[in-house]
């Protein structure tokens, strides 16, 4: 009984970390390129009441061991990196990856993030930035005089400017990809850093080697489902009343084991 309890215990923790990750991804069901989590579960250790293979008193093999469970424990929360849903929003500097590429940011301690938010705005100075400020690496500014910004598929920007016929090609915009996409480190503000687990980033053009193409004036959204996360939030909180319930049950065995008089 008390071994229940403390089993049903570890089940009640596990769904109250669920329902912990599912509210994120409903939170950020509108956060540009945000890539929704999942919490994983492990089984804990079990204990061996009888070894499998064992041999019964008269000789025989049994076929199958007695072992019991000790409850369940937090694997990992793991994000999911499958494409969002592009939006249209006609803007010069927005802009969508079709594919596995990251855009590369320059953080304030001089290291690179990477994002799959595609929403860029012009500083003071036209440096092509994020909208916490960040500026896009490499670097590329944008002239004041310029009537128009294009940004074709393999990332070259080029700008129409007064006087000229023909636009002027300012530079290229890099995409970063990973080996392991899982073993980034979420930043926020929509950043990640790489990690040993995720590898060293391969750079290059977009639209070369599997990194995706870009896609002017769209931005990829959220890949969160809203009703696939409330139908995991409906099973999560049954899961949690469930062990809730084996709580009791066990604490009014345990009540009823103890009231018993000689």
């Amino acid at each position: 009984m008390i071994r229940a309890l403390y089993t049903a215990a570890t089940g009640m923790n596990a769904q109250d970390t669920n329902v912990a990750t599912i509210s994120n991804n409903i939170a950020n069901v509108n956060s540009t390129g945000y890539k929704k989590s999942r919490a994983e579960f492990q089984d804990l250790l079990y204990q061996n009441l009888k070894l499998v293979g064992t041999l019964s008193p008269n000789g025989n093999q049994i076929p199958t061991g007695s072992q019991l469970g000790l409850g369940t424990k937090l694997g990992a929360v793991a994000k999911i990196y499958t494409q969002g849903d592009f939006v249209k929003t006609e803007n010069q500097l927005d802009m969508a990856i079709s594919g596995k590429g990251f855009f590369q940011i320059a953080q304030p301690d001089g290291t690179i993030g990477y994002s799959r938010a595609g929403s860029f705005k012009i500083n003071s100075t036209g440096l092509i930035v994020t909208a916490a400020g960040l500026p896009m690496e490499p670097a590329i500014t944008i002239p004041q005089d310029s009537l128009t910004i294009s940004i074709d598929e393999t990332g070259n920007i080029s700008v129409l400017q007064p006087g000229s016929v023909a636009p002027a090609v300012l530079g290229t915009i890099q995409l970063a990809t990973f080996q392991n996409n899982a073993g980034l480190q979420a930043l926020g503000n929509n950043n990640f850093k790489q990690t040993d687990a995720s590898g060293a980033p391969t750079v290059g053009n977009p639209n070369s080697d599997d990194r995706g193409k870009l896609q002017q004036g769209f931005l990829e959204m959220s890949n969160v489902s809203v009703v696939e996360e409330m139908v995991n939030l409906i099973s999560a909180q049954r899961a949690y009343e469930t062990n809730s319930r084996t709580v009791q049950t066990a604490d009014e065995m345990l009540q009823t084991a103890n009231n018993m008089k000689r």
